[in-house]
Protein backbone atom coordinates (compact mmCIF):
# COMPACT_ATOMS: atom_id res chain seq x y z
CA UNK A 1 0.00 0.00 0.00
CA UNK A 2 2.34 2.90 -1.05
CA UNK A 3 1.95 5.91 -1.90
CA UNK A 4 -1.05 5.69 1.02
CA UNK A 5 -0.56 8.99 3.69
CA UNK A 6 0.48 7.48 7.18
CA UNK A 7 -1.29 9.04 9.43
CA UNK A 8 0.37 11.07 12.17
CA UNK A 9 -1.48 9.75 14.96
CA UNK A 10 0.49 6.18 13.83
CA UNK A 11 3.76 7.41 14.68
CA UNK A 12 3.34 10.06 17.46
CA UNK A 13 6.55 11.92 17.94
CA UNK A 14 8.33 11.06 21.36
CA UNK A 15 8.13 13.10 24.55
CA UNK A 16 10.60 15.07 25.78
CA UNK A 17 12.79 14.02 28.47
CA UNK A 18 12.35 15.69 32.12
CA UNK A 19 14.06 16.41 34.92
CA UNK A 20 11.89 15.19 37.57
CA UNK A 21 13.64 16.29 40.72
CA UNK A 22 11.97 15.47 44.11
CA UNK A 23 12.54 18.03 47.27
CA UNK A 24 12.72 16.48 50.70
CA UNK A 25 14.67 16.28 53.97
CA UNK A 26 16.15 12.67 55.60
CA UNK A 27 14.42 14.11 59.00
CA UNK A 28 11.07 13.76 56.95
CA UNK A 29 8.95 10.46 57.51
CA UNK A 30 6.81 11.36 54.66
CA UNK A 31 9.74 11.71 52.36
CA UNK A 32 11.14 8.22 53.88
CA UNK A 33 8.31 6.83 52.71
CA UNK A 34 7.73 8.60 49.21
CA UNK A 35 11.54 7.20 48.15
CA UNK A 36 9.93 3.76 47.67
CA UNK A 37 7.52 5.57 45.17
CA UNK A 38 10.01 8.05 43.16
CA UNK A 39 12.20 5.09 42.71
CA UNK A 40 9.39 2.67 41.41
CA UNK A 41 8.51 6.15 39.02
CA UNK A 42 11.93 5.89 37.79
CA UNK A 43 11.22 2.32 36.69
CA UNK A 44 7.80 3.00 35.36
CA UNK A 45 8.97 6.20 33.35
CA UNK A 46 12.72 5.28 32.98
CA UNK A 47 13.26 8.03 29.39
CA UNK A 48 13.44 10.93 32.33
CA UNK A 49 16.16 12.47 34.23
CA UNK A 50 15.52 11.65 38.35
CA UNK A 51 16.97 13.82 40.93
CA UNK A 52 16.74 13.46 44.80
CA UNK A 53 17.57 16.73 47.10
CA UNK A 54 17.96 16.76 50.76
CA UNK A 55 17.08 20.46 50.98
CA UNK A 56 19.35 20.74 53.85
CA UNK A 57 22.38 18.65 52.49
CA UNK A 58 21.73 20.18 49.46
CA UNK A 59 21.05 24.07 50.52
CA UNK A 60 23.81 25.31 47.66
CA UNK A 61 21.75 23.70 45.05
CA UNK A 62 17.93 24.46 46.47
CA UNK A 63 19.25 28.08 46.48
CA UNK A 64 16.45 30.31 47.36
CA UNK A 65 13.54 27.47 47.00
CA UNK A 66 11.13 27.37 50.34
CA UNK A 67 9.55 23.74 50.71
CA UNK A 68 6.70 24.29 52.78
CA UNK A 69 5.10 20.64 52.03
CA UNK A 70 6.81 17.46 51.33
CA UNK A 71 7.71 16.06 49.04
CA UNK A 72 7.23 18.42 46.66
CA UNK A 73 8.27 17.54 43.10
CA UNK A 74 9.62 19.95 40.24
CA UNK A 75 9.49 19.22 36.60
CA UNK A 76 10.95 21.37 33.97
CA UNK A 77 12.35 20.88 30.27
CA UNK A 78 15.58 22.04 29.16
CA UNK A 79 15.69 24.68 32.19
CA UNK A 80 11.80 25.59 31.90
CA UNK A 81 9.58 25.05 34.83
CA UNK A 82 7.11 22.91 34.33
CA UNK A 83 5.77 22.14 37.86
CA UNK A 84 6.72 22.74 41.00
CA UNK A 85 4.70 21.57 44.06
CA UNK A 86 3.70 19.54 47.15
CA UNK A 87 2.43 15.87 45.61
CA UNK A 88 0.84 12.86 47.25
CA UNK A 89 2.63 10.02 47.69
CA UNK A 90 1.15 8.06 44.94
CA UNK A 91 2.99 6.14 42.25
CA UNK A 92 -0.03 6.52 39.41
CA UNK A 93 -0.42 10.39 40.26
CA UNK A 94 3.04 10.82 39.83
CA UNK A 95 3.49 8.78 36.31
CA UNK A 96 0.18 10.82 35.22
CA UNK A 97 2.05 14.26 36.57
CA UNK A 98 4.85 13.18 34.32
CA UNK A 99 2.84 12.54 30.91
CA UNK A 100 0.87 15.37 30.76
CA UNK A 101 4.05 17.58 31.69
CA UNK A 102 6.05 15.45 29.24
CA UNK A 103 3.24 16.52 26.46
CA UNK A 104 2.98 20.20 27.82
CA UNK A 105 7.36 20.38 26.96
CA UNK A 106 6.54 18.59 23.46
CA UNK A 107 3.66 21.54 22.62
CA UNK A 108 6.83 24.03 23.58
CA UNK A 109 4.84 24.93 27.20
CA UNK A 110 6.19 26.58 30.21
CA UNK A 111 4.53 26.88 33.71
CA UNK A 112 3.50 30.96 34.08
CA UNK A 113 3.90 32.81 37.00
CA UNK A 114 0.30 33.47 37.44
CA UNK A 115 -1.01 30.07 36.48
CA UNK A 116 1.79 28.23 39.05
CA UNK A 117 0.25 29.11 42.36
CA UNK A 118 3.61 30.01 43.77
CA UNK A 119 4.35 33.18 45.16
CA UNK A 120 6.20 35.54 43.08
CA UNK A 121 9.96 34.66 44.68
CA UNK A 122 8.98 30.91 45.07
CA UNK A 123 8.13 30.98 41.48
CA UNK A 124 11.56 32.70 40.23
CA UNK A 125 13.63 30.42 42.91
CA UNK A 126 12.20 26.95 41.63
CA UNK A 127 12.34 29.08 37.87
CA UNK A 128 16.57 29.15 38.96
CA UNK A 129 16.48 26.00 39.97
CA UNK A 130 14.94 24.41 36.54
CA UNK A 131 17.23 26.67 34.79
CA UNK A 132 20.76 25.30 37.03
CA UNK A 133 19.93 21.86 36.38
CA UNK A 134 18.47 21.30 33.12
CA UNK A 135 21.10 24.00 31.72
Amino acid sequence: MSGMPTSPSLHPAPLPSLDVVCLCAAWCGTCREYEATFEALQRALPGHRYRWIDIEDEADVVGEVDVETFPTLMLAHRGRLLFAGPVLPRLGDAQRLLEVQAQRAADGGALSAAASGLPAGQFEAFSQLAGRLGG
